[in-house]
């Protein structure tokens, strides 16, 4: 009896041992590498690793945040005087109304900024600040300081300043080619006044022009961008600058009487790229204002030959400035610069950017074209006057 049990059992842990088994093959056929991810190690070389989209930028905003300040710029406007009828009615007849003392009105434009270095310069928009009489710095942590305006660029709508506060947090800056269509983007600014906001979105376009300026290569991006917002950073997943916030499509248009309006747009902002942002505060610091090189001519895109969809590359001249040394050269409204030092002009973005990249007595050379005719002329540059007196 005993001999039995003892046989049963052995069938009984046999019979346990072909199922295991067979689990076992089961498992490797089917489900390859479970056993490993159960165990919680990496799959098999080779297999390729799940992709997961972060949950949170908190980070990057933690990293971004401190180097971001609200500006508070106050100005007076004077409104005019109020007239005041004479008391006397003889001398009413004669007068009729004397003017009043001036009235004043004490405005504040709202902003935002970009702590550039620990020693206290601060980059934000030249709108922001223009005709303050006095501009105040607030910090995220709280701090608030008065600042000095170190200089101004119009053309590029950025403007420097100076405050003087300790420990400053410098913002990080970006590789200058980093902001690609489709990147992830926050921007970070003062929105309103309701004070540091953060918004995300992507980068929609590069290499936009509003025409407000002589000097526009926007970064577009639909990462929401409201009035207050200007002067503020826009920052990659990282938390590193790769722009400042600068402006807003137009703002939609009353509807009419049915409802409905002309045009319609949101999610459209636009950022000055943190290469040419750099650019412009480093000369500001050195010099107080930018020093750019100038040919003299204003001049736009080929436009494309016998309605062609494909433009060519090359600029047309469209004026000469009297007396500059494009004019000096003998350049004329109709002419194709077609390169400049032996490289192609690709466009007029091209061309300005290089152009107000060299230095003021820079000897340039120029290629083109005179109704057909192919040309060549040296130009010594000179430094672009203010923009009231080029016409841009």
């Amino acid at each position: 009896m005993r001999d039995r049990s003892v046989y049963n059992l052995m069938a009984f842990l046999a019979r346990c041992a072909v199922v295991g088994l067979a689990a076992a093959f089961v498992l490797g056929a089917f489900a390859p590498g479970l056993v490993e991810r159960l165990r919680g190690s990496s799959p098999a070389q080779g297999a390729p690793a799940a992709r997961k989209a972060p949950s949170s930028y908190a980070e990057a905003v933690a990293r971004a945040a401190p180097s971001v300040a609200n500006i508070y710029a106050n100005k007076v406007t004077t409104l005019g005087r109020r007239l005041y009828p004479v008391p006397d009615p003889l001398t009413q007849r004669l007068l009729g109304y004397v003017p009043g003392p001036l009235l004043k009105r004490r405005d504040q434009s709202l902003g935002s900024g970009v702590i550039f270095s620990s020693d206290g310069y601060v980059l934000t928009n030249y709108h922001v600040i223009s005709g303050a009489d006095d501009i105040k710095v607030q910090l995220n942590d709280g701090r608030v300081s008065k600042a000095e305006v170190i200089g101004s660029d119009a053309e590029t709508d950025l403007a420097v300043l100076k405050i003087d506060i300790d420990t400053l947090p410098a913002t990080v800056v970006a590789d200058a080619e980093a902001a690609e269509v489709g990147d992830v983007v926050l921007a970070i600014g003062n929105p309103v006044g309701l004070g540091q906001t953060v918004t995300m979105g992507i980068v929609s376009a590069t290499g936009r022009q509003l025409k407000m300026s002589a000097y526009e290569d926007f970064i577009q991006t639909d990462a929401a961008i409201n009035a207050g917002n200007s002067g503020g950073a826009l920052v990659n997943t990282l938390g590193e600058l790769i722009g400042i916030n600068t402006a807003i499509y137009p703002r939609t248009p009353a509807p009419d009487s049915r409802g409905s309006t002309a045009q319609s747009a949101e999610g459209i902002g636009f950022a000055i790229p943190v290469r040419t942002a750099k650019a412009v505060l480093d000369q500001i610091i050195k010099h107080g204002r930018v020093i750019r090189g100038w040919i003299g001519v204003d001049y736009v895109d080929i436009p494309p030959a016998n309605g062609s969809a494909t433009r060519e590359q090359g600029v047309m001249v469209a004026r000469v400035v009297p007396g500059s040394p494009a004019d000096q050269a003998g350049l004329q409204p109709g002419d194709l610069l077609l390169r400049l030092d032996g490289n192609p002009i690709l466009d007029a973005i091209d061309l300005r950017n290089r152009e107000a990249a060299l230095q003021p007595g820079t000897r340039a050379h120029l290629e083109g074209q005179h109704d057909s005719a192919p040309f060549a002329v040296d130009i010594t540059l000179a430094q672009r006057p203010a923009p009231s007196t080029t016409g841009a």
